[in-house]
């Protein structure tokens, strides 16, 4: 019998088996004993933790406590690793006031053993009337997932990435189902579309999420033999093999597998933001009439909404247009969910035509000229999906890992980390963290050629050749389109083409050498193109790995 099979036998047979022994010992028989947490919920893994609540009529008898070590002892002594704990339907009424996760453990209550009035007085005594209303809970969640997601760098794509608490991991989806059960009673995720809040098909892509996430997680416990939700490098290598991954010409098994991985977290983080918006829209907001914007969008509740669901038919530009106006408007605090889901609908617009459309090209190059939001809005392109269609090169490095002990971070994500370096080098409160690159960011005069530098120098990975000599060819032809003046494509491309030139020959070569300095200076030619390769250098490898860049590396750029 396999680890996973011995252990559901356990769980399902352990309880009642107990129960049994120790029905006729003082104190006991009155217990009930419920599931809660992931037993609560029926979703165990092979080595999940086993949480349990003896709910009791009254405060604990003495008598019994031998028979719940005796429970308890019996759990441990067959592999299970039990949290338990006694309580009356008061205790866990107060055990919750003013603690969210005991709360959100105990609304995951399930019987397993005894009769359920003493549960249904639980769940009366934690109602959303008496306990936790529905918006304070829905608050209190929010703050929670952010605070998890902030943990992790505010990315889904660090390159050995937590399946469970990770953004976009398993942990977001039961925060969407937590939130739903709280605020109108919806037992699984299918409730979510009985109740509108899901089409069929977005359900349907929840659901293939969940279940991809729930085998990699099998696959983690049952490879290891304990409660392993970090998919580490080694253990992706043997995941890719037992899912069926081979390696092709240019891209490894591994990378393969971990793409998947990383673009089933994107697909559930956007998800998760659609969902979280429309429990917003219903739980939060008090309706109040659209405030127009232009004859495209209005400001509802403090969100862009478009103004009716046709409008990127209508005007494809708006597409571009919404990132733009999130920029412009410091109120806005985010989109409406029918907008996020009519971008969705409408992304086949951004085709070569829209491409090559003028109009386009302004708008892609104001937003990356906005004086605020460069950063967050790319981001917000690239979860949407705008982005890898406007630029199809990025598109396809999206969700791609680096299998490397340097990059911690994949391809995309690392991209639009350079880019936010970048950013705060231009931000005069951020002058402390790195003082002569934030000069000359700040002295730069079109900092667009530095975020388009940064978009562009890794676009090439995993195509087989050299990367930078691919994308500065791709960086060219995209800025020539997007009507930039030849002098200032060419100095993209260059940057592409170069922009491991500084910390290769300042690391690897004696930059006291005067011949060194001479070709390396014959190579950039001017003080432009040096100040450019300079900021994007060490943006560049602050975005690679946290761990990577130290004080040493930042007092050999500047003196270099």
């Amino acid at each position: 019998m396999g680890l996973g099979a011995a252990r559901g036998n356990a769980s399902r047979h352990a309880p009642a088996d107990l129960l049994a022994a120790a029905r006729d010992s003082p104190g006991t028989a009155r217990r009930r004993l419920v599931a809660v947490g992931g037993y609560g919920r029926a979703e165990l893994h092979p080595c999940s933790d086993i949480d349990i609540l003896l709910l009791a009529p009254r405060s604990p008898d003495p008598r019994g406590g031998g028979a719940i070590e005796a429970l308890v002892a019996f759990l441990w002594d067959i592999g299970l690793e039990v949290g338990h704990s006694v309580r009356t339907v008061a205790e866990c009424a107060e055990e919750c006031v003013g603690d969210v996760g005991v709360m959100t453990t105990l609304l995951e209550a399930r019987l397993v053993a005894g009769v359920a009035q003493l549960l249904a007085a639980m769940r009366q005594a934690l109602a959303p009337e008496r306990l936790w209303p529905v918006k304070q809970f829905f608050e209190a969640k929010v703050r929670e997932q952010a605070a998890r997601h902030l943990k992790a760098n505010d990315t889904a794509y660090n390159l050995e990435p937590n399946v469970k608490t990770g953004p976009g991991g398993l942990r977001d989806i039961q925060t969407i189902a937590w939130v739903a059960k709280r605020h109108f009673g919806a037992e699984t995720l299918d409730g979510l579309a009985t109740h509108g809040f899901l089409t069929v098909a977005e359900l349907r892509r929840l659901e293939q999420a969940q279940a991809f996430l729930w085998k990699v997680r099998f696959g983690l416990h049952t490879l290891t033999g304990r409660r392993e939700d970090r998919l580490l490098f080694d253990y992706q290598i043997r995941l890719a093999q037992s899912f069926g991954y081979q390696d092709a010409s240019y891209t490894l098994a591994v990378e393969q597998f971990m793409q998947r991985y990383y673009r089933t977290v994107m697909d559930v983080s956007l998800l998760n933001e659609l969902l979280l918006q429309l429990f917003r829209e219903a739980i939060l907001s008090e309706s109040e009439p659209p405030r127009p914007l232009n004859a495209r969008f209005q400001v509802r509740n403090g969100s862009l909404e478009a103004v009716s669901e046709d409008v990127f038919q209508r005007s494809p530009a708006a597409l571009l247009e919404l990132f733009a106006l999130l920029q412009q408007n410091e109120g806005l605090h985010g989109v409406r969910a029918s907008t996020m889901r009519a971008v969705a609908k409408s992304l086949w617009l951004i085709d070569e035509e829209f491409r090559q459309n003028p109009r386009h090209h302004r708008l892609f190059l104001e937003i990356l000229r906005s004086p605020v939001g460069v950063t967050h809005e790319l981001r917000r392109m690239n979860t949407y999906g705008v982005l890898g269609r406007y630029i199809p090169a990025f598109g396809r490095v999206v969700g791609r890992m680096q299998y490397d002990l340097f990059h911690a971070y994949t391809v995309d994500a690392h991209t639009l980390f350079v880019v936010s370096n970048l950013r705060r080098f231009a931000i005069p409160r951020y002058d402390q963290e790195l003082p002569e690159a934030s000069r000359v960011m700040q002295q730069l005069p079109k900092s667009e050629i530095a975020y388009l530098a940064a978009l562009f120098h890794d676009i090439a990975k995993g195509r087989g050749g050299d990367h930078s000599e691919l994308g500065a060819v791709e960086a060219e032809a995209f800025c020539l389109e997007q009507g930039l003046s030849q002098y200032d494509a060419r100095l993209v491309a260059w940057l592409v083409r170069n922009h491991l030139e500084l910390s290769i020959t300042s690391q690897k070569q004696d930059i006291g050498d005067p011949q060194v300095i001479n070709a390396f200076a014959r190579k950039v030619g001017d003080g432009t193109h040096l100040d450019y390769l300079y900021v994007l250098t060490c943006a560049d490898v602050r975005a690679t790995n946290p761990k990577l860049w130290n004080s040493w590396k930042a007092s050999l750029f500047r003196d270099f």
